[in-house]
């Protein structure tokens, strides 16, 4: 299972997709089934009321037949008593003959669930139907029975067709004789009703079905949008990666050949030039031990000042490439070793401040800001003509911060917002530790400000140390 999960672990790109699709989709997803929901619940609204209508229009027919019926008898039925049966097979015989449509009829029962007419299903008549019920469990006939004992109204219920013999939907409308005692009464299969409303809920689901078509081709596109938008960014940031990558190695590239330069420089200027100097009084002292000359001995000791000047040179060097003062006592002694020599070599007042540090940098920490410290002073040297540079070093709640000032003429790259390859490794020192670097430059001197964040600044040391006054 590990290994499956493994095999299908998912890119940074198809990360970084899921994370700009899923939302999208559920969004999607979730206005789709809104939408859905809001159109059935109208659309049943509408589907109900024309149901409504239909029902409505198939009782106000059924009752006009109903009137109409009993009009036409109701001369012979007014006229009559109770116990008149002459006049009740005259009734009978009427209601009997008035059929209409394929499926309509008028029936009669008495109050007993006696069946007394029922021209369309003869096999019903002088049955007694009291406990008749259709499929869903309806006593059909006392419901009729119920409905003329009120007056008259309305039953809802199934019944076999006479046509057919299969149960169908039915309103029925009951009146009553209250003197014979009867109910009589009509009805109209609904089967066109119920197919119309099917008709309707299944164009409704249609058309939500086709919403639902619809959102997912419009999500489908956009979702092709967002990956086609994707992949172009994707491989847009990939050229900008690969290009500042490149720029990346040269300025390496740069820096190590820069670097190299510089210590040839430095070797063959004075280190070489030494040993040379060396090496000739060398030679002139073993000529003169040679011929029994007296000044061998001086020039011995010349040659032996030489080489002590030729080994203080190659610590120099060695410093100035890692000093070993910051691995023993800290970024504080370090720099104000770097500057003491600065002073010395180039004859610019150099002052150096610092407070004791209640935490300690860490290593990466205590190298950044002695590279920030070299370059900036190596840019004073070099292009500033300055003739003051104050350096501060402290920590606070924040973290640490190294202020570098001098009273030259400025950064001609800063101003001009295009900084050379030293200003730029500075930076990416601080962006690699989190921190920030910060460049004032003007015709009246220039200030770096280098802070790296609390993060980088390591718990006090335990027990009694006396070095932590001056380490940082």
């Amino acid at each position: 299972m590990r290994s499956i999960l493994q095999r299908f672990r998912p890119s940074y790109r198809q990360k970084l997709f899921l994370l700009a699709a899923a939302p999208m989709v559920l969004a999607v997803l979730a206005i789709a089934l809104l939408v859905a929901e809001q159109s059935r619940a109208m659309a049943e609204q509408e589907i109900r009321q024309l149901e409504a209508q239909l029902l409505e229009a198939k009782k106000r027919e059924l009752r006009n037949y109903v009137t109409q019926a009993r009009n036409g008898f109701y001369f012979i039925y007014g006229s009559a008593a109770p116990d008149n049966e002459a006049a009740k097979e005259q009734v009978m015989q009427i209601l009997a003959a008035m059929i209409y449509g394929e499926e309509g009829f008028f029936f009669v029962y008495d109050y007993e669930g006696r069946n007394l007419v029922s021209p369309r299903q003869t096999d019903l008549i002088n049955g007694n139907h009291w406990d008749l019920t259709d499929s869903e469990g309806t006593y059909v006939v006392r419901e009729f029975i119920e409905i003329a004992r009120q007056g008259a109204g309305y039953v809802d219920h199934l019944w076999p067709k006479p046509s057919t013999g299969e149960e169908g939907r039915m309103i029925t409308y009951v009146t009553s004789f209250p003197s014979w005692r009867w109910a009589v009464g009509t009805g109209v299969f609904i089967d066109d009703v119920l197919v119309s409303v099917a008709a309707a809920r299944a164009e409704v689901e249609a058309k939500v079905r086709r919403t639902f078509v619809y959102i997912g081709a419009i999500t489908f596109a956009a979702l092709m949008v967002v990956f086609a938008s994707g992949l172009v960014l994707n491989i847009r940031e990939r050229r900008l990666a690969d290009a500042k990558l490149r720029e990346l190695t040269q300025r390496v590239l740069d820096t190590q050949e820069e670097e190299r330069g510089r210590v040839a420089r430095e070797l063959h200027d004075g280190i070489s030039q030494i040993l040379v100097g060396v090496r000739y009084a060398l030679d002139v002292a073993r000529r003169r031990v040679a011929s029994g000359d007296l000044r061998a001995a001086d020039t011995l000791a010349k040659g032996t000042d030489n080489l002590g000047l030729a080994i203080q040179e190659v610590r120099r060097i060695s410093r100035d490439l890692r000093p070993g003062v910051l691995d023993d006592l800290g970024l504080g002694p370090a720099i104000k070793t770097l500057a003491e020599d600065f002073q010395t070599r180039t004859g610019i007042d150099t002052h150096f401040a610092t407070v004791v540090f209640r935490n300690r940098l860490d290593q990466d920490a205590k190298i950044a800001m002695y590279r920030i410290a070299q370059e900036a002073l190596t840019n004073v040297e070099r292009h500033a003509n300055a003739s003051h540079v104050r350096i501060d070093l402290r920590g606070h709640r924040a973290g640490a911060t190294l202020k570098i000032a001098d009273d030259g003429i400025g950064l001609r790259d800063a101003r001009a917002h295009t900084p050379g390859i030293g200003l730029r490794n500075m930076q990416e020192r601080m962006d690699q530790l989190g921190g920030t670097l910060r460049i004032l430059s003007s015709r009246d001197g220039t200030l770096i400000e280098a802070q790296v964040p609390l993060s980088h600044m390591l718990p006090p040391e335990d027990g009694t140390v006396t070095q932590p006054k001056v380490r940082a």
